[in-house]
């Protein structure tokens, strides 16, 4: 099993005419008759891979009997989309790699919804029961790529103005406020109990008159 060389979304004109060797899922995939075209996906996006028996009539076998959400490593050139066939939408739009080998990772059960359908309209439950199949849907995967930058970019500026992160404690003990705590028995000392903490201003003040200020 080879390396992955680059992300699928990361495939682009900068690479013309080099060997890639991408990982990922089958996205999509259309058989014209002795052309296959598959969309191979991963968490940086998706790029289209042709199988033509010109270039090696082995990986145009294993490509035949390949299913949406089979796991498969591929490796070939990338080469210029012809002009009439190239998709501005994507930023692998431009290009598409020529396989010259493929092997089958892992093989998939026909999904109980489409991954690529960009309007799903499941009932909530599925999703939830099948949440790792949800995850790999572009828009949700967007969402956690937002979240992360956002907090970043936050964790970033405090940084700058010389703040320090601190993980307070997730369990501690109970505290008289006005709200009830979320009560978590101990496994040590049997009929004592953590409590989810309410606020961490307890903790803050701690540091603070610690000299973390």
């Amino acid at each position: 099993m080879a390396k992955r060389t680059t992300y699928c979304g990361s495939v682009t004109e900068e690479l013309l005419e080099q060997e890639v060797t991408l990982k990922g899922w089958v996205h999509n995939r259309r058989d014209l008759g002795g052309l296959i075209f598959v969309d191979v996906r991963d968490r940086e996006g998706y790029v289209q891979v042709v199988f033509n028996p010109a270039f090696s009539k082995e990986a145009l076998e294993v490509a035949e009997r390949i299913r949406s959400e089979y796991v498969v490593e591929i490796t070939g050139t990338v080469t210029k989309r012809d002009d009439e066939t190239i998709n501005p939408k994507i930023k692998t739009g431009q290009v598409e790699v020529q396989a010259k080998s493929i092997e089958i990772i892992n093989q998939s059960e026909t999904p109980p919804f489409s991954i690529n359908e960009e309007n799903l309209n499941v009932d909530e439950n599925i999703r939830l029961k099948y949440r790792y199949l949800d995850l790999r849907r572009e828009k949700l995967a967007q969402t956690f790529k937002m979240r992360h930058q956002i907090t970043r970019s936050i964790r970033q500026f405090l940084d700058g103005d010389g703040f320090y992160d601190v993980e307070t404690p997730v369990l501690t003990k109970s505290t008289p406020e006005g709200a009830r705590d979320y009560l978590v028995p101990s496994r040590v000392h049997d009929g004592e109990f953590y409590a989810l903490p309410q606020s961490p201003q307890l903790f803050k003040q701690l540091l603070m008159i610690s000299g973390f200020d």
